[in-house]
């Protein structure tokens, strides 16, 4: 049964256009914040609920996830509630004195309501959390450490996150795993390092989450010098522009929200799936039934009014009772679809 059944004041039923509207009509500014922390929860479903009601007071807006093993959470809140927002997280014991990783580019529309669900872990993983020791991590390295080690250029440095992730921005010199999701991922690192188990072995990934568990499983498999960029690359950014520290990361940072990414630095590394110019814009195509994440130029997204095809494009012009009826029945709509063009060609 789903834990997160019966919910239903808990759960927010406006329609995207009324939640959009809403927030135009907001008259302040939101902060953008990641958090996270492996926590033994007992009672993830009682959790939930309370932090919804007391989220919902101070008007965070985001996505929560909560598990026995602990709570991964992308949020805003409002800039004149920050003080509250930081006092009631002191309270509880699993995020007290939790680091808080502030996004580097304003922007008031990174999410647009409160969705806190319960899972079985914060992170798909498909590990078996049994046949090793999680809490046994790899070194925590700060910016200014991990651009030392960087500048030697005796490290393995790997990219913990997903092929259309890494496309528009990375570490030079990084191992960009061809992967589709984080449990896909997982024994592709192993094979791609096989042979470098001496070597020192430097993992990033967005917020630092996802190498919390692929640095603990790579030591599990022998690999005796592992470390991680803490915080991941929105504390890298934050730390080297505070402290005036040579920034290289190249490109963007994507991010799971409605913004889809930062800029980090100035360069574009990736290009239009449809023209190949230099791109590094994602949009979900605009036929609801298709929804293919993709990088799409500006030139392109006007011609293609935002969609990935011809035949999507003819969809969208069709009126909405048609649009619904044609997807009726149709079970992959809503998934989550990402483009690679390494792997196929986008087709006009």
């Amino acid at each position: 049964m789903d834990p997160n059944q019966g919910k239903k004041n808990l759960i927010n039923k406006q329609g995207r256009q009324e939640l959009v509207k809403y927030l135009n009509a907001e008259k302040f500014k939101r902060i953008t914040v990641s958090l996270y922390r492996y926590f033994n929860i007992k009672e993830p479903e009682s959790l939930r609920d309370e932090l919804y009601e007391k989220f919902k007071e101070l008007k965070v807006l985001g996505r929560i996830y909560l598990a026995k093993e602990g709570i991964n959470a992308q949020i805003n809140v409002p800039e004149f509630n920050w003080k509250k927002f930081k006092k009631l997280i002191s309270l509880y014991e699993l995020t007290k004195e939790i680091p808080l990783k502030i996004a580097i580019e304003d922007d008031d529309k990174s999410f647009i309501k409160l969705k806190i669900k319960v899972k079985n872990k914060i992170v798909a993983d498909g590990l078996d959390q049994n046949s090793f020791d999680t809490t046994n991590v790899g070194t925590h390295l700060t910016a200014k450490q991990w651009n030392e080690f960087i500048e030697q250029n005796k490290s393995v440095v790997v990219d913990v996150r997903n092929h259309y992730e890494s496309e528009i921005g990375h570490f030079k010199s990084a191992i960009l795993p061809e992967s589709e999701t984080f449990k896909e991922e997982l024994p592709k690192i192993l094979d791609l390092l096989t042979g470098k188990e001496d070597k020192k072995i430097m993992l990033y990934c967005t917020g630092g989450i996802r190498c919390e568990k692929a640095s603990a499983y790579l030591k599990h498999h022998g690999f005796k010098d592992v470390n991680q960029l803490y915080g991941g690359i929105i504390d890298y950014a934050r730390q080297v522009k505070k402290e005036k520290l040579a920034n290289y990361f190249k490109g963007k940072n994507f991010v799971f929200d409605e913004r889809l990414a930062e800029r980090i630095s100035d360069e574009i590394i990736s290009e239009c799936h449809q023209c190949g110019s230099p791109s590094d814009i994602h949009v979900n195509c605009l036929n609801k039934e298709c929804n293919l994440l993709f990088i799409q130029c500006k030139k392109c997204n006007k011609v293609m009014q935002n969609c990935c095809s011809k035949k999507c494009k003819e969809i969208i012009s069709l009126p909405d009772s048609i649009q619904k009826e044609m997807r009726k029945g149709k079970h992959n709509f809503g998934n989550a679809k990402r483009f690679n063009k390494r792997k196929n060609k986008l087709k006009i």
